[in-house]
């Protein structure tokens, strides 16, 4: 076989091809998503892949039934009505200048009843000192959704990003109430809105609790006072404050101080937090933990052997102490009593009488007497 014959073969085949209709087929796209919801606008579009012809004819067919048939229109614009609209969906198109046919691909169409909502999921609902958190949002497992977001402040409802609705996922420094929902088609079909998303920003000023009565040992019954200081110009702004304790957490309030009667449950850390008054969504870090502790009230048996115990220590000092006065009255007694003795010896003279004839030399001795004017 020479070129040419091969040559020829070759067109000989396309020919045969082109006549009988089958050169390419053609190509069914649904647009905006093989899965819909009721109320939606779906586009069926026939494509020959030949370029602009205006002799084709065009049919759509639904599960090997005949929907739309058009000579001038190669698509069809079908707002969804039921979920019986769920099918099988192709198209076929007949040219009339060489009655060529061609049938296309088979898309399957899913028909939803009700309305979908959008998902709103934070990456965090804490903003950090100076930083920002992502918002991600979402319409279930169906494709071709563009996204809107919102953000609530001062009860009303902002639009941000309307630039861009291609953007999934958005970062935000700022505090609010977010949400999101998502559009597509045309004319544009939306989703219901999001569930709302509370982002908090966090602000650089400190707080620290006290306590009073500042007391080592509180017992089970007495009153306790804790108050939230904010720190580093808290002085100059109106704050509001919230409390967390081991069994609660108090709603946002004016006051900075939280009184309360305690009990044996008390006992535990304790935390506050504030916030601008006029910025809802702007707050301090939870403070240090203030831990306390509360002690059970003595019973009164306990009271009584206590009251017992001191009152026999007391009584015990004051025998001893009793004691020694008396051993030092005593001896104090035992040393005049024997001072006077010795002066009594010592004036007791004892003379003998005078004998005749006896010689002796006796000095004269001229004897006191008390008296009351003195001694004479």
């Amino acid at each position: 076989m020479g070129p040419t014959f091969l040559c020829e073969l070759g067109l000989f085949f396309l020919c045969t091809l082109l006549c009988s209709g089958h050169a390419q087929d053609a190509v069914l796209t649904v647009e905006p998503s093989s899965t819909i919801f009721i109320g939606e606008t779906v586009n069926f579009k026939c494509d020959m892949k030949e370029g602009e012809h205006t002799d084709w004819e065009y049919k759509i067919i639904m599960d090997g039934r005949e929907i739309f048939n058009s000579s001038t229109n190669k698509g069809l614009r079908l707002k969804v009505a039921s979920t019986a609209q769920s099918g099988k969906y192709s198209c076929s198109a007949h040219r009339k200048s060489s009655q060529n046919t061609k049938n296309s691909n088979t898309v399957s169409v899913t028909v939803k009843a009700g309305k979908p909502r959008a998902t709103l999921t934070p990456g965090s609902t804490i903003i950090p000192v100076g930083g920002s958190v992502t918002l991600t949002c979402s319409v279930g497992s169906s494709a071709g959704w563009k996204y809107e977001w919102f953000r609530r402040d001062q009860n009303t409802d902002v639009q941000i990003r309307t630039d861009d609705f291609n953007v999934r996922v958005i970062r935000v420094s700022e505090g609010g109430i977010y949400h999101c929902r998502g559009r597509r088609g045309n004319p544009v079909y939306y989703t219901d809105k999001s569930d709302d998303v509370t982002i908090e920003k966090t602000i650089s000023n400190k707080v620290v609790v006290k306590g009073r009565p500042s007391w080592p040992q509180i017992f089970s019954g007495e009153t306790i006072s804790l108050t939230c200081e904010v720190q580093e110009g808290g002085e100059t702004t109106e704050w509001e404050y919230r409390w967390r304790g081991p069994n609660q957490t108090t709603q946002w309030t004016h006051n900075n101080y939280w009184i309360f009667n305690v009990s044996e449950s008390s006992s535990g850390d304790y935390m506050c937090k504030s916030r601008r008054r006029d910025d809802s969504y702007s707050s301090t870090e939870w403070s240090e933990a203030f831990n306390l502790s509360v002690s059970t009230v003595p019973s009164p048996e306990s009271s009584s052997f206590l009251i017992l115990m001191i009152i026999g220590i007391i009584s015990g000092v004051i025998f001893i102490f009793l004691l020694l006065l008396f051993c030092c009255y005593r001896k104090s007694r035992g040393f005049t009593d024997d001072q006077r003795v010795s002066q009594v010896e010592d004036q007791q003279q004892v003379y003998s009488s005078l004998l005749h004839g006896d010689r002796c030399v006796y000095e004269s001795i001229r004897w006191s007497k008390n008296t009351e004017n003195g001694t004479v």
